[in-house]
């Protein structure tokens, strides 16, 4: 899955240079604000591996790899997916209420509604945060979440603000893994390894 991940956002990017295939990508998975939501819950799965224009995409790649990696190794495939999914969805969804709150305390300016809301960053950092919950693993969720809500806190702006609710949402799922003994196992981790 990790392989998949890194070539996705591989051949993606290289299609998103071109003129056509830009308008391909904007077409099939670009989110923002100012769209329906089911057309948001459509192209979620495959914004998560277009970059976000302001960042370049190869130095992103050996943390989207490790992230995906290890999720898979500890949580398995599935519950890896709905994880990186879920806390996505809880973002991409928070922005929207930010944006209706308006600009006060934690809202943000309407045209945040138009600013494009692509990449891997909420899922991987979101992936992280879970793992660390469910392992008990204050040095990993330092090392790999800290720097991310440092930046989140010193630069705020719409993807960090979305990057503190997908960490959020990510860590109250982990701890209501590691606690519910009802939790469908499918989605249970594997505490063994």
């Amino acid at each position: 899955m990790a392989v998949f991940a890194s070539v996705a956002v591989l051949v993606l990017h290289a299609v998103d240079q071109s003129r056509t295939g830009a308008t391909l990508v904007r077409l099939i998975s670009h989110v923002r604000g100012d769209i329906p939501i089911p057309l948001v819950l459509l192209r979620t799965p495959l914004s998560l591996f277009v970059p976000a224009r302001d960042l370049p995409a190869l130095p992103g790649i050996p943390v989207l790899f490790l992230g995906f990696a290890l999720a898979q190794l500890v949580l398995g495939r599935t519950r890896t997916l709905v994880v990186a999914y879920a806390v996505s969805l809880a973002g991409t969804f928070s922005a929207r209420v930010m944006i209706a709150v308006g600009p006060r305390w934690w809202g943000l300016p309407p045209e945040a509604a138009h600013v494009i809301d692509t990449g891997a960053s909420a899922a991987v950092v979101g992936l992280f945060a879970h793992i660390a919950v469910l392992k008990r693993a204050p040095v990993l969720f330092l090392c790999a979440v800290g720097p991310t809500v440092l930046r989140s806190f010193e630069k705020p702006n719409l993807a960090g603000r979305e990057h503190i609710v997908a960490i959020t949402f990510a860590v109250l799922l982990g701890l209501l893994a590691a606690r519910s003994p009802r939790w469908p196992a499918w989605l249970a981790p594997r505490l063994a390894a």
